[in-house]
């Protein structure tokens, strides 16, 4: 940072791990943060899929610079091979963290970044821009907006708040805003919290991703004892065999031993699917939707869950410089290494704050959202970034530039958000009793995009 304004403290946004980390790196490094969380509390994010249980036991859920933190407070680890429920992620890990001094002191809730830009200067202005502070505008509610000045800003944000759209071609079907009231949220607790608003009622699921594929066994579940619960599941795919995996073949039992359990359930016909469907529009009714495909096929729904992934909120962003990969919108040096075409969570190479860098000086991207749209972010991943990061910021290059990540061959699955490579998943009685969630090495609970390969290849 520029001497100038080093004595201002570092803007993170965004209090989940990846952003809880970043402060605890910052403050390892001798800077001082300044946490803004839109949520209530801590992993607010977490706390809609605190039902679901995580693809990577938690020695890959924890971050060094947090677990230093902690361990003065007499917090023990838990169990390093055991995987955690989002809710558990949140008691046990980032609550804790939330609550020591160092975080607590500088951990505002309910402060919603609503922009970013430079003091006095718009994204047209270059003079001086470098050295010139930043300014982050904070909506603290109850009508209270203030602009604080910062040194930097680490936008740990996240891509939760943002769906992707269930109409084709990155559009948003016709009628889909009309019809919200009948979207639920893209990882609904169907069994428990939510439960009313499923059960008896027909459910059309649309997605081929970890999140439909949790949803379409809970709601399995959910219809063995509401035995009116119809189940319909929509993929734009000719095939749903993406989301099945390799059967007793796959290199991944767990994943396996679940992916044949969705297809025994769609042979049973306890799921109906449809592929092929591309939503075009969908019209609201009084006793319900019908959702209409592109090629004239119609199926009637009382509630749509959208497991149709996530895009970044870059509108908070529009004064600054970005330097944006135009497929996936991640950075661009980081774009082509992520893009979901050619790869998935088991071949991303480490990175840190070189490939994290825009044109915009001492602006970083971090955590889910620095994959922009591509589904194939690790946890492990963002707690690399933002190390990497802190150390660029506090002017040690060397160590930025160091980016190492200790993974098993087959990469690790686990999540910052819900969503995508990381989207975790629920475990069965099955694969508890055979221990999968106590293996040595991590057990892969769920449906990762793949291990060599991306959305292009071959299951």
């Amino acid at each position: 940072m520029d001497t100038a304004t080093s004595a201002l403290p570092v803007a993170v946004i965004g209090a989940g791990p990846v952003g809880l980390a970043a402060a605890a790196h910052l403050l390892e490094q001798g800077l001082d943060p300044v946490i803004f969380e839109a949520g209530p509390t801590a992993g607010s994010a977490i706390e809609h899929w605190r039902h679901i249980r995580l693809f990577s036991p938690w020695r890959f859920n924890t971050d060094g610079a947090a677990v230093r933190l902690l361990e003065p407070t007499g917090w023990e680890h838990p169990r390093p091979t055991a995987l955690p429920y989002g809710g558990e992620l949140i008691d046990n890990y980032l609550g804790p963290l939330a609550a020591t001094e160092p975080i607590a002191s500088r951990l505002q809730t309910n402060a919603r970044v609503i922009a970013i830009t430079r003091q006095g200067l718009d994204k047209t202005h270059s003079k001086n821009r470098d050295t010139t502070a930043f300014t982050v505008r904070v909506d603290h509610g109850n009508g209270e907006i203030r602009d604080h000045t910062v040194a930097a800003v680490i936008d740990a944000s996240g891509t939760w708040s943002i769906r992707n759209p269930l109409g084709t071609s990155g559009l948003p079907a016709i009628g889909e805003e009309q019809a919200s009231a009948r979207i639920s949220s893209p990882l609904p607790d169907v069994t428990g919290r939510d439960r009313d608003a499923f059960a008896g009622c027909r459910v059309l699921v649309v997605g081929a991703g970890h999140s439909a594929a949790n949803t379409l066994i809970n709601l399995a579940d959910l219809a063995k004892t509401e035995p009116t619960t119809r189940i319909l599941w929509a993929v734009r795919g000719a095939s749903a065999e993406k989301v099945y995996g390799g059967g007793d073949a796959d290199g991944l039992p767990a994943r396996g031993q679940l992916g044949s359990r969705l297809r025994r359930l769609v042979e049973a016909g306890t799921i109906e699917l449809h592929t092929g469907y591309g939503i075009s529009t969908i019209k609201t009714l009084n006793s319900g939707v019908t959702v209409e495909a592109v090629d004239g096929r119609t199926i009637g729904a009382d509630v749509i869950v959208p497991c149709t992934g996530f895009r970044p909120d870059l509108d908070i962003l529009r004064e600054l410089r970005l330097d944006l990969d135009p497929a996936v919108e991640a950075p661009t040096e980081l774009g082509p290494l992520i893009d979901p075409e050619f790869h998935s969570c088991g071949t991303v190479p480490p990175h840190g704050a070189k490939l994290l860098a825009h044109p915009e000086k001492d602006f970083y991207i971090v955590g889910m959202k620095s994959y922009g749209r591509a589904p194939t972010f690790l946890l492990a991943t963002g707690y690399e970034q933002v190390r990497s990061v802190a150390a660029a910021l506090a002017g040690d290059h060397e160590a930025a530039d160091t980016v190492h990540l200790d993974l098993p061959e087959t990469g690790v699955c686990s999540t910052d958000t819900g969503t995508s490579c990381d989207t975790p998943t629920n475990t069965t009685e099955e694969q508890e009793s055979q221990g999968c969630c106590s293996a040595p090495e991590p057990a892969f609970v769920g449906f990762p995009t793949g291990l060599a390969h991306g959305r292009s290849g071959q299951n």
